[in-house]
């Protein structure tokens, strides 16, 4: 069997965690520079707000209601995270981290009677270590799981636990679930759907099979088969490395100079580094772009990119900055109000498939190796998020706008909640 654990609301259920006066409150949560809604809690979203709403066009909405509004404090939801799957992982071991606030877990070992319970021991236990609301469905297959979760979420009655463990219950399930609401298919695929009249998970799964591999590609003939109970998705035990790699910020004030993209772009090769070293991996090529605030029509606009090829696949921080660097230099104009830029690595190869060039020394290669893995030693102990990088920049905080953000609680000494 599979379950998935789904963290309810989770951005506003860290927030609650350690602000109180926000539980029964409306609360929405902004992206970054505090543009649009990213996170709704269960008030607000009867109020009528969605995800997506630019929050300048919703204020008088939420200011009549009363809605808490907070910049988005990712640093405190991924740390929240990692311990919300620390503790999923001492009871059930085999898990798939799936996104930041839901991970597919493979239970065995349980009889059929007491998954529910298991379910159940799960939400508790994570509720009393952590604070964080969950809710998890168990079912034979990953798809079947995930709509049980959201059964688990949205009826009381389950106790933040459903199990899908007969064909009975399996196809009431899907009775009750839009075709659009199925992992694998969503609103992209559903016009498909929607031409033959098709709308509940059940009619799709009844479908014979012959016209399902006329209709979609072999991800959406697995849909079709996860919902009919056959297993075709497995767990991933690590994620697998990524071929591409971006990093980018919309600014929080417009930048007019060069020596201020270069600390942006300084910054971003830094984020990407760290990546690619987390994978093992390196890059090839890395490629920089620039663009003006498209929605302000009164201002001159100018976009432009430039690539470059590196002389040997590298992680390291230093020589991507430098190259990033030089491509910013070739696209940077004067007299422009940068809102938006960014770096993108290609190509991204496993460290130990790197050709050495013949114009690098290899001793300062190995100690340029070791530089970077002291770097990320220090960056990720308890010293603190950041504290040595290049003098090429200034952390992200200084490049985003972020008013209404709520403390490091749990990963910065000085943010510790102090009880008198």
């Amino acid at each position: 069997m599979f379950g998935l654990i789904d963290c309810n609301n989770f951005f506003v259920s860290c927030e609650r965690v350690f602000n109180p006066s926000l539980r029964n409150r409306p609360v929405a949560v902004l992206s970054n520079n505090d543009g649009c809604i990213v996170a709704l809690s269960n008030e607000a979203k009867a109020l009528g707000l969605k995800r997506g709403n630019p929050y300048f066009q919703v204020k008088d909405i939420c200011d009549r209601n009363n809605v808490a509004i907070l910049s988005g404090n990712h640093r405190l939801y991924g740390d929240m995270s990692s311990r919300v799957m620390a503790i999923v992982s001492s009871i059930i071991p085999d898990i798939e981290v799936y996104s930041i606030d839901e991970a597919f877990m493979h239970i065995h070992g349980w009889p059929d009677d007491q998954l529910q319970s298991v379910g159940r021991d799960i939400v508790r236990k994570v509720r009393r270590c952590t604070g964080i609301p969950t809710s998890v469905g168990i079912a034979p297959t990953m798809t079947l799981a995930k709509i049980a979760s959201k059964f688990a979420k949205k009826y009381a009655g389950y106790h933040g636990a459903c199990v899908i463990n007969s064909d009975e219950a399996r196809r009431k399930a899907l009775s009750l679930t839009e075709v659009s609401d199925v992992w694998g298919i969503g609103r992209r695929l559903y016009p498909k759907f929607y031409n033959i009249g098709v709308d509940t998970a059940l009619q799709f799964a009844d479908m014979k099979r012959e016209n399902v591999e006329r209709m979609l590609n072999i991800c959406g003939q697995r849909t079709w088969c996860e919902l009919n109970g056959q297993a075709c998705i497995e767990l991933e035990q690590s994620e697998p490395a990524k071929r591409q790699l971006c990093c980018s910020r919309s600014f929080g004030t417009m930048l007019t100079t060069f020596d201020q993209l270069r600390q942006a772009i300084a910054l971003f090769a830094s984020i990407i580094s760290r990546k690619l070293r987390e994978q093992s991996s390196a890059a090839v090529s890395i490629s920089v772009f620039i663009h003006t605030n498209a929605f302000r029509q009164d201002m001159e606009q100018y976009f432009n990119s430039a690539h470059r090829q590196l002389p040997e696949a590298t992680s390291d921080t230093m020589t991507l900055t430098a190259i990033a660097t030089q491509a910013l230099r070739a696209v940077f104009r004067k007299g422009y109000s940068y809102k938006k830029a960014g770096i993108i690595v290609h190509e991204v190869v496993n460290q130990s498939a790197v050709q050495p060039s013949l114009f690098t020394d290899p001793n300062e290669r190995r100690r340029r190796s070791r530089l970077m893995d002291v770097l990320d030693s220090i960056n990720s102990s308890c010293v603190g998020h950041d504290r040595v990088h290049l003098a090429a920049y200034q952390p992200v905080d200084a490049l985003v706008k972020s008013e209404r953000r709520s403390p490091l609680y749990t990963t910065r000494f000085q943010d510790i909640i102090s009880i008198r």
